[in-house]
């Protein structure tokens, strides 16, 4: 075997015993009679059960190791900070670890990128140019992947709540014009909905519970907007904060808001209507226009063909 040859194994074994050691560094378990020992020192460990195995396994050593994962990634800015937690809380992740969690699985991605292109590198093309580019191309597909993912979950997130905002505030409206209080009507929402609108009524049991750990209620209503993400959230809450600071009446400042929601929505299926006409132009013109020119020359072009070749 020549050099070309062997140098392709290297490389593979290479990535191969670098990703065992990260493995064997992060994966640190502990025999049996060690456990014991912690279980009598700290006799709270005993009650645990079944979730001190889920710690001991791939999510307890990826839990283990995200801190360090991520450090490389943490922006450096608070303002990038706020900025990648908004945007997890707007896909539903509202944990206070979410970002050093998804910081780490970007970080994965990279490293196993890496390894994939190249070992797909190394046995397909060798030490050469093209064995470089799919290194390149696998490590910043598993750096970008959990990216694109995240903006999927968050721009589908944002859509199901604003889909489901309108019944929520109606209902909502209903429930204070009859008596209820705002944090009696937000639960009521969150019980009576959870089935249709689970994404709105996550968002108002969480602000219960804010408001039953004694929040301020404009800090939570504040908060609401912030992790919904959605411009009609954004201004119910505005609207309840201003009704909450000057004392008005919450039902007829919901009321006014249902209101332009409807005629907000109403104006949106109108200029989706008046574009269908624009819209139903190119596959006119690529898919039914073809087949009806097909029907109505085609004849005529026949009929041509045969009289020159007679002629």
């Amino acid at each position: 075997m020549d050099i070309s040859q062997i140098a392709p194994l290297a490389v593979f074994a290479a990535f191969s015993i670098g990703a065992y050691a990260l493995f064997s560094l992060f994966n640190g378990e502990k025999s049996r009679v060690a456990e014991r020992l912690e279980e009598l020192r700290d006799p709270g460990k005993r009650k645990r059960g079944l979730q001190d195995v889920d710690e001991d396994g791939v999510a307890g050593m990826f839990k283990k190791a995200a801190p360090a994962l991520s450090k490389a990634l943490k922006p450096k800015s608070e303002l990038d900070q706020s900025a990648l937690k908004v945007r997890l809380a707007n896909a539903g992740f509202s944990n206070p670890n979410a970002p050093t969690f998804f910081l780490a699985i970007k970080f994965a991605g990279l490293l196993l990128g890496l390894f994939v292109g190249g070992g797909f590198g190394a046995f397909k093309y060798g030490m050469t140019q093209s064995g470089m580019y799919s290194i390149v191309i696998g490590g910043g597909l598993g750096f970008y992947i959990p990216e694109l993912l995240l903006t999927l979950i968050r721009s589908s997130r944002m859509e199901r709540v604003f889909l489901g905002l309108p019944d929520a505030l109606d209902l909502l409206v209903v429930c204070v014009e009859s008596g209820l209080g705002l944090d009696a009507a937000l639960r009521k929402v969150a019980e009576e909905m959870n089935d249709s609108n689970p994404d709105v009524c996550a968002e108002f049991h969480l602000c219960n519970m804010q408001l039953q750990m004694g929040r301020p209620r404009r800090e939570v209503l504040h908060d609401l907007g912030v992790r919904a993400g959605v411009d009609d959230m954004k201004a119910l809450a505005a609207i309840l904060i201003q009704a909450d600071r000057f004392g008005s009446s919450i039902a007829q400042a919901l009321r006014v808001q249902s209101d332009s929601m409807r005629v907000k929505r109403s104006q949106m299926a109108e200029e989706k209507a008046q574009q269908t006409a624009v819209k139903m132009i190119f596959p006119l013109v690529l898919f039914i226009f073809p087949g009806i020119f097909v029907v109505l020359v085609g004849p005529a072009a026949i009929m041509m063909i045969r009289n020159l070749l007679t002629t």
